[in-house]
C-alpha cells in the first residue's frame, strides 16, 4: 500500500524529506515563502504551492498530515508572547485534518508549545473529532542528527497508539564529523559572510571552543560596554563550535556570530550554508532557492531530517500494522 501525506507550513521540505525516506508519498505542501516552496519542489516533489493555510485550497485526501506551525510565540529563544498572532495558526490544523481525511496528524513545534493554552485548544479540537492524542519531546541528536535540537511532536491518531521512536543505540554524531567532510568544488551553497573590521579582529582572537569571554579577557577594547555592564547574558555568542559534540540548535541566524556558537572550529569564519544544511541532515544534492539569508532561514526553520525520518517511520509502521489488522 502507498502512504500519502500533505505538509502544512512546509518550509523548504525538511520534514517532508524525512517522510519520503521511509517511503511516504507527498501529495500537497504549502508555505508563505516563494523561495521555500521553490526549494521544496526542486528537492522533494513538485506538489508545493505558495499560499496561506487560512485561504481556501483544493486539498487531496491523504493518510498523514504534517504541520509545523510558527513557533516564535512559544520558543524560549524568542519572546514567548502569548498574544503573537501566529500562535493561532496551529488551530487551523484540525480543520485541514478534517478536509484531508488524515488518519494521523503530526504537529511539530518547540517543547513549550505543549504547555500553552493554544496546545490545549488544539488537543480539544482533535479529541472532539475522534482522534487520540499523544505527545513526544525528542532530542534530534538521539536520532542521528549532529545537532542538539529538542522538539515536541503532538500525534493525533484515529488508528490507535503510535509507538514513540527509540533513540539510536550508537554514539551521537558530532559537528566535527560533518564539518571535516570535504565540500565539492564549485558548490554554490558553500558560502558565508566575509568578516570585516571589528568582527574579523574578534574572530581571530577566539581559541578552540572559546567564545566572547576570551575576547573580553584579551582585547577589551574590541568589546562594547554592554558586554561588561550587563550582568546575566548569553556566553555562547561569538563562540567556536566544539567539534567533539553535536552543534547547538541551528537558528535562522547561524551565519551571524553574535547570535550563538556558530563559528567554525578552526577557521576564522561562520558556517557556510552547505555546512548548516549538513548539520540539519540535508544531503549535498539539495540546492536551496534564494539569497543567502532567506536560504539560512529555510535551513534554520526546518526539522532535522534524521529526526523527521524517525518520527515518520513510527507513523508509517503504525499505519501498516493498522491496515493489516483491519484487512485480516
Amino acid at each position: 500500500m502507498r502512504i500519502t501525506f500533505a505538509d502544512m507550513f512546509s518550509g523548504a521540505g525538511l520534514f517532508s524529506a524525512g517522510a519520503t525516506r521511509v517511503g511516504m508519498t507527498p501529495m500537497f505542501a504549502i508555505d508563505l515563502s516563494k523561495d521555500a516552496i521553490a526549494t521544496y519542489n526542486a528537492n522533494v516533489a513538485s506538489v508545493g504551492i505558495v499560499g496561506s493555510v487560512l485561504d481556501e485550497h483544493e486539498l487531496p485526501e491523504v493518510d498523514v498530515l504534517l504541520a509545523g506551525p510558527p513557533c516564535q510565540g512559544f520558543s524560549t529563544l524568542g519572546r514567548q508572547d502569548p498574544l503573537d498572532v501566529r500562535n493561532s495558526l496551529a488551530l487551523e490544523v484540525p480543520t485541514w485534518a478534517r478536509r484531508t481525511g488524515a488518519s494521523v496528524v503530526v504537529v511539530e513545534n518547540v517543547p513549550p508549545f505543549l504547555r500553552s493554552t493554544k496546545w490545549r485548544e488544539l488537543a480539544d479540537c482533535f479529541e472532539r473529532d475522534g482522534y487520540m492524542i499523544q505527545t513526544w519531546e525528542l532530542e534530534a541528536a538521539d536520532y542521528g542528527a549532529p545537532q542538539l535540537r529538542r522538539r515536541s511532536f503532538t500525534i493525533a491518531s484515529r488508528i490507535g497508539e503510535i509507538v514513540k521512536p527509540k533513540p539510536l543505540a550508537a554514539s551521537r554524531a558530532t559537528a566535527g564529523e560533518v564539518l571535516s567532510r570535504p565540500v565539492s568544488d564549485g558548490d554554490a551553497m558553500h558560502v558565508w559572510p566575509t568578516p570585516k573590521g571589528v568582527a574579523a579582529e574578534r574572530i581571530k582572537l577566539i581559541p578552540a571552543n572559546g567564545d566572547k569571554r576570551d575576547i573580553m579577557r584579551v582585547a577589551p577594547e574590541l568589546c562594547p560596554p554592554s558586554w561588561t555592564t550587563v550582568g546575566c547574558q548569553a556566553t555562547d555568542v561569538w563562540g567556536r563550535i566544539d567539534p567533539d559534540q553535536p552543534v547547538n540548535t541551528l537558528r535562522c541566524t547561524f551565519q551571524n556570530p553574535s547570535k550563538g556558537r556558530y563559528l567554525h572550529p578552526t577557521e576564522n569564519r561562520t558556517l557556510s550554508l552547505r555546512e548548516g544544511a549538513r548539520l540539519q541532515g540535508v544531503p549535498d544534492n539539495w540546492q536551496f532557492v534564494g539569497r543567502p539569508y532567506p536560504v539560512a532561514r529555510q535551513i534554520g526553520n526546518g526539522v532535522p531530517v534524521p529526526l523527521a525520518e524517525a518520527v515518520a517511520q513510527s507513523v508509517s509502521d503504525a499505519i501498516y500494522a493498522w491496515h493489516y489488522r483491519t484487512a485480516a
